[in-house]
This record gives structure tokens, sequence and C-alpha cells, in this order.
């Protein structure tokens, strides 16, 4: 039986979710959004990845706050209005696929705020641009030629601890079966894990546990109002000398686990322009291996894992318990089905989906019945 299509549950304060597979959609920013409403985009986007296979789709970096926005067309989960476009449109996809567990994953940027999107150049926007001042850990910019962001005051963080809270009970509201913190790529939670970010000498700075405080608080917070599924993406390294490693990951992920962590998600890099990546099919699973070895915890791998059998056999080694795939659902969006396919698993879909099967593979949808009167 492949281990990619067998069943996995996590076990939540609210009860286990269980997943039909260990395949997992991982966040992907469309940057499709104005006022950090959900719309039309959104509604086809996850039509398609609910209908992709995988037993889990993540949704995008979700903005807990419009200062906390990659991008001025983020997506967000901050008032009323973003709560309800959200809902609306999910709802909607989720009426046009097969039955699957949805996660969101809940974002601030800090210092990487007020930025073009990825095919604008991706570069810090003024105020006069539509862009809004940044905030981060301690005054050192992202890039040399960027300004500072405004250093954080405790007042300044306890408002983002409570800004997160205010989302995930939002989502919880929606009916979001997980969330994922994302304290990974440089954005405010992994600014803070890194000290070529954090040089701040109070309480979240210095020490490793200082450093880990404010990641720890904010899960620790949402935790106390979301009974479901609830995890964390963690950069397993940042790719530079006397940057974050993973060794301080795997010491996160055990800390997690103690307040009450289903999983951790295991990227990396992207808080320093002076990283190097080696970059290769499976370059971050090493370090998901580490963590999940050290930690105990559910695991995802993912990276550069685009072939059915490259997904088996992370798996197999026991590298992971679970693989998250992004841009190759972006290419094909039935990858699931291929790899169902390749590897005699079998999926759902919805049966305005089966004719177009090759006869060969019509298995893996089980008893569905295709042909034409």
């Amino acid at each position: 039986m492949s281990l990619l299509f067998s069943p996995f549950a996590f076990d939540a304060p609210r009860g286990p979710l269980s997943l039909a597979n260990r395949l997992v959609v991982a966040p992907m920013c469309q940057y499709a959004s104005q006022d950090g409403l959900a719309n039309d985009w959104h509604l086809t986007h996850w039509t398609q990845l609910l209908n992709s296979g995988a037993a889990m789709l993540t949704l995008e970096a979700t903005a807990i706050s419009p200062e906390g926005r990659i991008s001025p067309n983020c997506l967000g989960l901050w008032n009323d209005a973003t709560a309800a476009a959200l809902g609306e449109n999910l709802a909607r996809a989720r009426r046009l696929a097969p039955p699957s567990a949805v996660c969101i994953q809940l974002s601030h940027a800090g210092r990487k705020a007020s930025s073009a999107a990825p095919w604008d150049g991706g570069a810090l926007i003024t105020p006069e641009q539509g862009g809004w001042p940044v905030e981060g850990p301690s005054a050192l910019p992202h890039l040399p030629t960027e300004p500072a962001p405004i250093a954080l005051s405790l007042q300044d963080i306890a408002r983002i601890r409570q800004d997160f809270v205010a989302a995930a009970r939002r989502a919880d509201a929606l009916g979001l079966d997980a969330i994922e913190l994302h304290a990974a790529h440089g954005y405010l939670l992994h600014q803070f894990l890194s000290p070529l970010a954090n040089q701040r000498q109070d309480a979240y700075g210095g020490s490793f546990d200082n450093r880990i405080r404010l990641a720890l608080e904010v899960f620790a917070d949402v935790r106390q109002v979301f009974g479901g599924t609830l995890g964390m993406r963690i950069s397993g390294t940042d790719w530079v000398d006397g940057g974050w490693t993973v060794n301080e990951t795997a010491e996160l992920a055990l800390r997690l686990k103690a307040l009450g962590a289903q999983f951790v998600h295991i990227s990396s890099g992207g808080v320093s322009p002076l990283q190097k990546i080696t970059l290769g099919p499976d370059y971050q699973v090493p370090l998901a291996r580490v963590v999940r070895e050290r930690s105990g915890l559910p695991t995802f791998a993912v990276g550069l894992i685009t072939q059915p059998a490259q997904a088996e056999a992370v798996l197999a080694r026991g590298d992971a318990d679970l693989v998250a795939l992004a841009r190759a659902f972006m290419y094909q969006p039935r990858w699931g089905w291929q790899a169902a396919a390749a590897l005699g698993g079998q999926v759902s879909a919805q049966p305005q989906y089966w004719r177009g099967l090759p006869r060969d593979v019509q298995q893996i949808f089980g008893d569905a019945r295709i042909g034409m009167r």
C-alpha cells in the first residue's frame, strides 16, 4: 500500500482531524486581494486545489492586520469584512469539491511588509506608492538599501499577539479545520527567531529562550481560543553563518509540542539576502527529518518535491509524516490524481471529472461509473 495514500490523523483538543492521505497543498501567496478581501480569483483557485486529490489545503499567508500584509494585495482576516469575504468564497469552493480539510496560514510580514508583488520586483514600496511604515523586532532593514523598520515596543508586541488571537477566533468561526502560524521565510515571527534580524536587548532578544519567546507566546495565545489542529511553519535554517539553525528549530518544535502543537511544517530561508541555499530535489527534507526525530511531532516536508515516487520515498525513509507541495499544484492541479495512479492509491473527485480519466486509471476513483449514454 502506498504510504502517501495512507490515512493520517491529528489529535487536537476538540477531536481528531482525519486525513484520507498524507498529501498537503502548501500555502501559496496569490497577491490577488483588494483591502484583504477574498474574491473570484480565490474562489476559482481554491476550487481547483480542493479538487487536487490532496487531503488538506492550506490557504495562503493571511494577514492578521493591514500592516501585517506582505503586499497591498495580500489576503487578510482582520475584520468582519475580510472574514465574510473569505468565508463566503471558501464555502462556495468547498461545495464544488469532495470533502477535505482546510488549514489557514496566519501571518504578519514584519519588516518584509509593504512590498511589491514578486512579478513587480518585490521591493519595499513607499506610502506614496501605496505602502505603509513597517515594523520589526529591531531597526534593521531586510536589505541595506531599504529604510529601517520601526522597532516594536512591548505595547506593539502585545497588540500583535492580540491580532493573532482575533484572527484565530475568526478562523474558528468560519469552520477552518486547522491553523498554521507562519514563522518562516523571513516574516515577523521568523525575524524574532533569527539573530540576523533580532538584536533586541530586552526579554525578546539575545538568548535562544528570548528569541523564541514571541513565537511561543503567540502559539499559546492561539491555542487558548482554537481547539482545532494547530501547528507552525518554521524555516529550518537561515542558510547563513550565525543565523537560525536546524538544531534550534528542533528545540522550538519540542517547546511547541509541550504547548499542544499538532504539527510543524519545515521550510527554510527568507530572512537574509546573504543566504546561500543549495537548491535541488528534496533540499529541505533533511531539515524535516532532524526536527521529526528530535521532537516527535508530526512533520511536513516541503520543497522541490515534484514526483510521486519522490514523495513516497520521503515517507518510506521516515523523513516526514506528510508531504506538502505548492507550485507543482499550480502547474498540474490534478497532481494528486496522477500520484494516486502511479502509486496505486485512491482519491475522491467530483463525478463531472471522472469521464476525463484514461481507462487504465479509472480504478483510482473506486466504483465511479464513467461513460456516455
